[in-house]
């Protein structure tokens, strides 16, 4: 058996431009109980995210009419839905950018269906546990940096931040622990799970994006600080 979370009534939308491999996840999703939508294009793919609200998104980069990065942009302005990119861009550039730019994971074709349930299982926990409320009941308050843990909602100077279902798991694992040093692995096993704490360039990603979004100066960060070689600490007055 693979993972926990039943497939019943989960809608997963797949923006690929290959036929067969459609065809593939089509049969393989259903057999696991999974509602499947399609897209052959970044167009269609936009509509359907904006018309179906999907509960997942399956996201290949190379379509034909729009890069996936600019879909996966695209779906971020407005949405938290979690994305696993599929793609043959294999380079540590194309992870990472598409990090960046919003996934919450990433699988290099070829690939195994195992392994795609796996990664489907992993992200639909750890959106549920972001959607399940507060981690803790205070909210955490820091200088200008606010988080309601209830609410999902993290403001910075009363402005409102848009931050990621990955970014928000991350941020708040921290504010658990406010003004303690969390290690690499601790941080990679409560935010993506047991399966990726070896994978350290994942976190430096995610902690890079959200210093863009929260610190006036990523050098010099005020909130999200570095314990070199160890891990990360949220400040804490």
């Amino acid at each position: 058996m693979v993972g926990s979370v039943s497939g019943a009534g989960v809608k997963i939308l797949v923006i690929e431009d290959e036929e067969s491999i459609r065809r593939f996840l089509r049969a393989s999703l259903s057999t696991h109980g999974y509602a499947m939508l399609e897209a052959g294009s970044g167009e269609i793919g936009l509509a359907l995210a904006a018309e179906e609200k999907p509960d997942l998104i399956i996201l290949d980069l190379g379509l034909p009419d729009i890069d996936g990065r600019e879909v996966l942009e695209q779906i971020r302005t407005g949405s938290r839905v979690p994305i696993i990119v599929l793609s043959a861009r294999g380079r540590e550039g194309d992870k990472v950018t598409a990090f960046e730019a919003g996934a919450d994971d990433y699988l290099t074709k070829p690939f195994g269906m195992r392994e795609l349930l796996a990664r489907i299982n992993a992200v639909m926990r750890r959106s549920e546990q972001n959607e399940g409320g507060a981690f803790f009941e205070q909210p955490y308050h820091c200088g200008d940096l606010k988080i309601d843990f209830a609410s999902g909602r993290v403001t910075l100077s009363d402005r409102e931040l848009k931050l990621t279902r990955t970014e928000l798991k991350l941020l708040s694992s921290l504010a658990r622990h406010a003004g303690k040093v969390i290690t690499h692995r601790r941080l990679l096993e409560e935010v993506w799970g047991p399966a990726y704490v070896d994978e350290l360039n994942y976190l430096r990603v995610f902690m890079a994006g959200l210093r863009r979004k929260i610190e006036v100066d990523s050098a010099q960060p005020r909130y999200l600080l570095t314990e070199q070689s160890v891990g990360y600490r949220l400040a804490d007055d």
